[in-house]
């Protein structure tokens, strides 16, 4: 199904057609979205960009496409505003029908180009530590980008660039042949693992030569012996094992899981080709690359002069790789916005060795709980099994306190989707380069912008459709819509924009562009309920009621399924 606001633009090509045959400067033809209902469903400020062209002033431009316009059945007018402005106001029986159609039929996003593939690069946790909540934003983050992209037809690669290689395993080695617990081993391996390590830390304060010891035993597992090796593997293994647990709990899933350790054999070839073509050349021992001063890009360092690689030594074997393995349509990285002087170098380094492709750093800011800004450093994190059970248990409350007949079962299910969906809504309900602060008590509300305000609209919407069954009615899909009221106009409207939503929610790579649509939409929806009957309507207006309600539910899903949350049948 062809997004409404395209079909609107090209009848107001056409109609551009008829008034200058010759005409061909179509980027100066741009819909956006009214910015109030009084001037329609969508503005175009065309007739002012182009006035030039047709050599006249911008309002007798605007006044000829009018004039021009051609029949059709998704304009129902067109006004000129101020100096030049067109308001579109789309046909009332048009919407009707669109809403029906949301219902059988998926939107169409072909005049994107989705050819090639995606990949993603999200989460990236280190081996032999727990998440914690510091891995929450891009983990969510980037699974809400995946889905939208999925959405709307790219072919998505969701890449886990594990921290599985480097000093830190000379040290758990050390630590793991010295302080290791056998029996917590075995019950809780992550969390002993993380112990000792924590452990060497302290003990490397008091007996420096610990560090000497851990770059013997990380030499060891660079040079394949066998014995370092196996238990290298070992770690890596509880990690991952830990970490798919974690992502199974969100609904999160990746499709490659290439780490650091993956792309190890690849650095000398890529040291090689870029000191062989000049790109790096040797600077006080080290191999570094350096950039044009209009540039404004530090030096970067490939190669350190005792022969060891960087991150950014890495990421430079990561970006040949997909190079050479994927039809690249876009290459994410989704981290924050620490990071970005870091991909900057790389990426133009890339494309100076030609590996080059539509590189994107989505970053955000900082997140803080109740004010407090979480460190490793400063020894305040939160793990997310403890967080996830905090969310859980505040949600459990919340519901046992609002419905406490529902089955134990059911109440647990409803906890966990509005607790997961709480976490996750506070996060991206806000622009993603904003330093945000998460309360337990904003973030469980049911009123204003929250995931449970959003999932009890639609488990409102699923209680009216049970009320039906116990009524002894029935819902009728093939009725004609009939959009009485203006609220139900605007609802129609705001559904029908939904996918335009999602594809600006891609291009910038903003999740929260979703979540004000779906905030919209159920306070226009909440205002509706409220105001007009729907089960007591005349039967042709109840049918038609109830086919919008059930598009506001679907729209709902689907928009929150975007964002990775659930929703629930009732609450």
């Amino acid at each position: 199904m062809k997004l409404v606001i395209i079909r609107a633009a090209e009848l107001i090509r056409m109609a551009i057609e008829k008034v200058d045959p010759d005409f061909n400067d179509w980027g100066k033809l741009f819909l956006q979205p009214a910015s109030s209902e009084k001037f329609g469903h969508y503005q175009t400020n065309f007739a002012m960009a182009a006035a030039k062209s047709f050599g006249k002033p911008p309002k007798i431009v605007a006044e000829s496409i009018i004039a021009a316009m051609p029949e059709n059945d998704v304009i129902e007018k067109l006004e000129v505003a101020g100096p030049g402005f067109i308001n579109v106001f789309l046909n009332t029986a048009f919407l009707g029908r669109s809403v029906k159609d949301t219902a059988v039929s998926k939107w169409n996003f072909s005049h994107i180009n989705t050819a090639g593939d995606v990949v993603i690069d999200y989460s990236s946790p280190n081996i032999a530590k727990p998440m914690h909540a510091g891995h929450l934003r891009t983990t969510i983050i980037g699974d809400s980008i995946k889905r939208i992209m999925t959405y709307m037809g790219y072919h998505v690669v969701a890449d886990n660039h594990l921290g599985d290689w480097g000093t830190q395993f000379g040290k758990l080695i050390v630590a793991y042949r010295n302080w290791l617990n056998e029996d917590n081993y075995k019950s809780d391996p992550i969390h002993e693992l993380e112990r000792i390590y924590i452990k060497f830390g302290e003990e490397a304060e008091n007996f420096p030569e610990l560090e000497d010891m851990a770059r013997s035993e990380i030499k060891k597992v660079q040079d394949g012996d066998p014995v370092n090796m196996a238990l290298w593997k070992e770690f890596v293994e509880i990690t991952l094992n830990e970490c798919k647990r974690i992502y199974k709990y969100l609904g999160i899933d990746f499709d490659t899981y290439y780490g650091e350790s993956f792309y190890h054999g690849m650095m000398p070839e890529v040291v090689k080709e870029l000191t062989d073509r000049k790109i790096a050349v040797e600077s006080e021992g080290a191999l570094v690359v350096f950039f044009d001063e209009s540039e404004n890009l530090h030096p970067c360092i490939i190669r350190k002069k005792d022969g060891a690689y960087l991150y950014s030594t890495s990421d430079l074997a990561t970006v040949k790789f997909k190079a050479a393995n994927y039809r690249m349509n876009k290459a994410i990285y989704v981290t924050d916005d620490r990071q970005e002087a870091h991909f900057k170098q790389v990426f133009r380094i890339a494309q100076i060795a030609g590996w080059g492709m539509d590189f994107v750093h989505v970053t955000f800011g900082v997140m803080s709980f109740n004010g407090i800004i979480l460190s490793t450093r400063a020894g305040n994190t939160i793990k997310l099994e403890e967080l996830f059970a905090e969310a859980e248990s505040r949600a459990y409350a919340v519901v046992n306190e609002k419905n406490p007949d529902l089955p134990e079962d059911e109440k647990r299910n409803i906890a966990k989707c509005v607790g997961i969906g709480a976490l996750k809504y506070s996060d991206l309900s806000q622009n993603r380069s904003s330093n945000i602060d998460f309360s337990w008590e904003k973030a469980l509300s049911f009123e204003g912008n929250t995931a449970p305000y959003l999932q009890y609209t639609y488990a409102r919407i699923r209680s009216i459709f049970r009320k039906v069954t116990e009524n002894g009615l029935f819902f009728d899909r093939s009725a004609r819509m009939i959009l009485e009221t203006e609220l139900e106009k605007q609802i129609a409207a705001s559904i029908v924009r939904f996918p335009e939503c999602v594809e600006k929610a891609a291009e910038f790579y903003k999740p929260n562009l979703i979540a004000d649509h779906l905030f919209d939409l159920a306070q226009k929806f909440s205002s509706f309920y409220n105001s007009t009957p729907i089960l007591k309507s005349e039967h042709d207006i109840l049918q038609s009621r109830l086919n919008l309600a059930d598009a506001v539910a679907r729209t709902m899903k689907t928009g929150l399924d975007l964002l990775g949350i659930e929703v629930v049948e009732r609450m």
